[in-house]
């Protein structure tokens, strides 16, 4: 295979990815500023389907109306030119020192409600544009001193901003749907909402709820030791995977966005093989960012790299389902048994039935479940021997 990526594929990359300029908090810049359009026509002759955007990084802050509308019209342009789309769109919402102790969570209640300004008109961009799915990044809801701030008033500002948000989106009558995006800490020292579970508890005590789901990030539940694939597992189980976001990341390390497979390649592929499978119809999206030491040719040579991972990982989770000695070490497992229902079938005596059911838990006991062989056999698959 070419491992050549096409619009099918639905590859999605941020502006704020390819356009990342590898400044970092002990360097400057080693890359020159991107032009938006210059993004969309690389992007779409790499075969990706379309762009998402932060609302600063297409319309500066501080641009008069006609400069927005001239913006406008050449990104435009370059989306018909090359047929690129804009899935989702978002809001910075933690660059600005206005931001510094939280946007939708600040204490002082005149930053939220710019908090919230800046959020609704980001909302009208991304409409404007064609975009589905409104991203929310709670980058600086969070503390470095708890006694600085009451958590759960602060759960009630987080909450009725996204409530707001949701109204503003009916009102208008938008297509749209908002994705709450998880992350431990950084650039605050704890965040609000930390993780996937806590975003899908946060969501259940929403007004809008079938609004609201998520838009998990690989590093982001990697980078405080969980596992990106059984987190995405069970946001698609709720029902709430709205985007994703793809990268690489060492555990325990800082927020590194590297190219997607580049590290965790193992959970790389149980995730790409979970997306596959269950048929999620939703974009590939890539928040990473080329090493800071390349020029702008290394940053497509990245772009083409996430793209061309992730369908090498597609390619081997289909050979994972017709590989002859996995499908037996699988059966050995029992995997397909997890399928089957605990209980006996319906009815008002199933508990009695449980409780005459007889078992001998010391043969079950000594069950071996060639769970080494499997996983051996996957890492082969991974490893290019079979």
């Amino acid at each position: 295979m070419s491992y050549e990526p096409s619009p099918e594929d639905h590859f999605t990359f941020g502006l704020w990815t390819v356009g990342n300029r590898g400044r970092d908090p002990f360097g400057h810049e080693t890359r020159p500023a991107l032009d938006p359009v210059e993004s969309v026509q690389r992007l779409g002759g790499l075969g990706a389907y379309g762009v998402s955007f932060h609302d600063d990084d297409l319309i500066p802050p501080g641009s008069s109306a006609s400069q927005r509308e001239d913006i406008l019209k050449r990104f435009r342009a370059a989306l018909d030119e090359t047929g690129m789309r804009v899935p989702m769109s978002t809001t910075n919402l933690f660059s600005h020192p206005v931001f510094k102790d939280g946007a939708f969570t600040a204490n002082d209640p005149k930053i939220r409600r710019h908090a919230l300004r800046k959020t609704l008109n980001a909302i009208d961009l991304g409409a404007e544009l064609g975009a589905s799915v409104f991203v929310m990044w709670g980058g600086r809801e969070g503390v470095e001193s708890d006694a600085a701030k009451d958590i759960p008033a602060a759960l009630d500002c987080y909450a009725e901003a996204v409530n707001a948000c949701c109204a503003y989106i009916t009102e208008r009558g938008y297509e749209m749907e908002i994705a709450l995006e998880p992350k431990p800490n950084e650039p605050r020292g704890n965040l609000l909402l930390p993780t996937v579970g806590h975003a899908l508890a946060f969501i259940h005590e929403l007004e809008f709820p079938e609004m609201v789901g998520l838009n998990p990030e690989f590093a982001h539940e990697t980078m405080s030791g969980l596992s990106f694939h059984h987190a995405v597992a069970q946001v698609l189980w709720a029902d709430k995977l709205f985007h994703i976001d793809l990268n690489g990341q060492v555990p325990g390390k800082y927020d590194q966005d590297f190219r997607f497979g580049s590290e965790g390649v193992k959970d790389a592929f149980y995730l790409v093989k979970l997306l596959e499978d269950s048929e999620w119809d939703g974009m590939r999206h890539f928040d990473a960012h080329a090493y800071r030491t390349e020029n702008v040719d290394g940053v497509w040579d990245f772009a083409r790299g996430c793209m061309r991972t992730y369908l090498i990982l597609k390619e081997k989770a289909e050979r994972f389902a017709e590989d002859a000695d996995i499908q037996e070490a699988l059966a050995a497992a029992k995997v397909d048994q997890l399928s089957l229902p605990t209980l006996p079938e319906d009815g008002e005596d199933r508990f009695t039935k449980l409780r005459k059911e007889t078992v001998d838990i010391d043969a079950l006991a000594a069950v071996g479940w060639g769970h080494e062989r499997l996983d051996q056999l996957v890492t082969e698959l991974l490893l290019g021997t079979r």
